[in-house]
């Protein structure tokens, strides 16, 4: 029976028409030369696409929705790329107050169709992330503080495991895996294939805000912003930018799940550093949705990054702002480099760092810097500039998010899982004990 093994699904090797478009990501510098992607329609053509790398030995790379952050995650030189893209279903039960997705679904589009229903779907910073790679490794975003991470609502899942058998998790069966997938990051145990969310009801309208202050006063802003925002209502998520010097501003993005007059209250604080520009509406929470969810340029942006990323515990001292001033001051100006602050609290901490796979569970906020090119030739330089920055803010930050990978991070699994890892080891010697499901910061099975 073994030598019938077939590719199905829509198939394209290397050579066939398509295979330029197929290879397109997000962040150009992840490009790769796969020998076939496999676009699978159902979870048989995930398993097929399995059992024949194994027989062809050839390295796997699941894909949801192209966004992987450094090269290698979801392409690979002569390997396969099984890509769910095309799996897109959505089943949403009013009656069990849950969804079922389908792991090709970008994260946009399931807010927007539950949103039109009158649910709440968690979200990122993009519309176009794909929902099988941002759920297992957490899925941070400006409702966290409310209704906790994207993996924290997650109750069930379908994943094709090393062997090709379709395996389900929920927290009566295989429920170390369901633990494991909340926050243990993808391309690790398996290829993703369905995930059963619990959802809430959304709000009739939202107030969502978008404030601007000069680069000059970035340090003035980033200040109050981490002694205010984490203690702020925990109805109220706010995501901080601040760009290079060289042509970038200080911008806050946000939403408050309540009326204007209240986030105004709420925003006192940050506005007695007087902004620029402020944008504060009422909206329809489908409408507020999109307000946050600006398009975002699919395939291929024109910049490359290099990001990093980890946790504050405590408001940063003069000697970080330091580091950020010197990495600002840096970056190429007119490219979307630079730091991102999102809050923290509410919801994520009421999880203790066991219960799940995701352990960053205690920080006031999450931080992240990237530094983006145009030039190949521009790459090293960039690089080393986003990593030499890690180093330097090492003292006032603690663990990394998964989703935002650095591979400049040497032994990555304590700083990525912080005392999860050992247990995680132990569950990937279990789902996968031959490694199969491999990537350059993947968890080894446990000895």
């Amino acid at each position: 029976m073994k030598s019938d093994l077939k590719l199905t699904g829509r198939v394209i090797f290397r050579g066939d028409p398509g295979y330029e478009a197929a290879r397109k990501n997000w962040d150009p510098h992840t490009d790769r030369f796969p020998k076939v992607f496999v676009f699978a329609q159902n979870t048989k053509d995930v398993a097929n696409a399995i059992r024949w790398a194994r027989k062809n030995n050839v390295p796997i790379r699941p894909r949801s929705g192209r966004h992987a952050l450094e090269t290698n995650l979801s392409q690979v030189n002569g390997g396969i790329v099984i890509d769910v893209s095309e799996m897109k279903k959505i089943k949403l039960s009013k009656k069990s107050g849950t969804a079922v997705v389908e792991t090709g679904n970008r994260v946009g589009r399931i807010v927007d169709t539950l949103a039109r229903q009158g649910y709440m779907a968690p979200f990122g910073d993009s519309p176009t992330v794909g929902i099988g790679g941002i759920t297992p490794g957490g899925g941070i975003g400006p409702l966290q503080r409310t209704i906790g991470l994207i993996s924290d609502n997650l109750l069930e899942l379908e994943m094709v495991d090393a062997k090709g058998r379709i395996i389900r998790a929920n927290k009566n069966q295989n429920a170390d895996l369901l633990w494991a997938t909340r926050g243990g990051g993808g391309g690790n145990f398996g290829v993703y294939t369905k995930y059963k969310f619990k959802v809430l009801r959304a709000p009739a309208k939202a107030t969502v805000f978008r404030i601007t202050w000069p680069w000059e006063q970035f340090e003035q802003v980033v200040k109050k912003w981490q002694l205010w925002a984490p203690n702020a209502s925990t109805k109220l998520g706010s995501e901080l930018n601040v760009g290079p010097k060289k042509g970038g501003n200080v911008s806050m993005l946000g939403i408050y799940l309540g009326s204007k007059s209240e986030a105004l209250r709420q925003l006192e604080p940050i506005l007695s550093v007087a902004p620029t520009q402020k944008v504060i509406r009422n909206l329809p929470y489908t409408e507020a949705t999109k307000f946050l969810l600006a398009p975002d340029p699919i395939l291929t942006q024109r910049f490359s990054n290099q990001f990093s990323s980890g946790f504050g515990r405590r408001p940063f001292p003069d000697k970080a702002y330091k580091a950020m001033r010197k990495f600002l001051e840096k970056a190429e100006g007119g490219t979307p480099a630079g730091f991102f602050f999102l809050n923290w609290g509410g919801a994520i901490s009421r999880i203790a760092p066991k219960e799940t796979a995701f352990y960053w569970r205690k920080a006031k906020f999450y931080v992240e810097w990237n530094s983006s090119w145009v030039k190949p030739s521009h790459a090293a330089r960039n690089i080393a500039l986003a990593r030499n920055t890690r180093k330097k803010l090492q003292p006032y930050i603690v663990g990394s998010y998964i989703n935002v990978p650095d591979q400049g991070i040497k032994h990555s699994g304590p700083v990525y899982y912080g005392k999860n890892y050992p247990r995680l080891k132990k569950i990937k010697a279990k789902y996968d004990p031959g490694n199969v499901f491999n990537n350059p910061q993947s968890i080894p099975p446990a000895k």
